[in-house]
């Protein structure tokens, strides 16, 4: 079986810690370096206005999911497969129930999200948390301005404007 990235369903808020208990558990041989090749945690750089102030944070691309890249044999697939699934916090795998072999998600899709996450070269760049796009209708809510309403005219990806 050739290596495929696998979702892995877990708590909100928990990837970090589930991640960081993963890669222990190939450090001490629990799980084997030659199953569970990488795990991941996309995350994005997001500008975000508050108070007329432009502040860059970075968010999970996907909250509640980890990304898993794994080589499951045909046969002992479900003793890897469990022991990632004990691990406190960890829902299970998604496509799949405690009978079923996970399903792999698609090569373009784990592309997409590695892409977005700056991972692999790509467009990457720092998103507007708040998108707009020309002709839409606006209402100023702070500054001179404030109460009145407006169309956007243009709109500049590349000054986030």
């Amino acid at each position: 079986m050739a290596k495929s990235w696998y979702i892995l369903h877990v708590y909100s808020g928990y990837e970090n810690k589930i991640e960081k208990t993963i890669r222990m558990m190939i450090d001490s041989a629990e799980l084997s370096r030659d199953i569970v090749t990488d795990i991941k945690v996309p995350t994005e750089e997001v500008t975000d206005v508050k108070d007329g102030k432009k502040k860059t944070v970075t968010r999970k691309i996907l909250p509640g999911y980890i990304l898993i890249e794994m080589d499951l044999p045909d046969n002992g697939w479900k003793a890897t497969c469990s022991g990632v699934r004990k691990i406190t916090g960890v829902t299970g795998f998604v496509g799949s129930n405690l009978s079923n072999k996970p399903q792999p998600i698609p090569n373009e899709e784990v592309r997409r999200i590695l892409q977005r996450s700056g991972e692999l070269k790509g467009d990457r760049q720092v998103r507007m948390k708040q998108t707009y796009s020309q002709g839409e209708q606006v209402k100023i809510v702070e500054g001179p301005f404030e109460s009145f309403s407006g169309v956007i005219e243009e709109v500049n990806p590349e000054k986030n404007r």
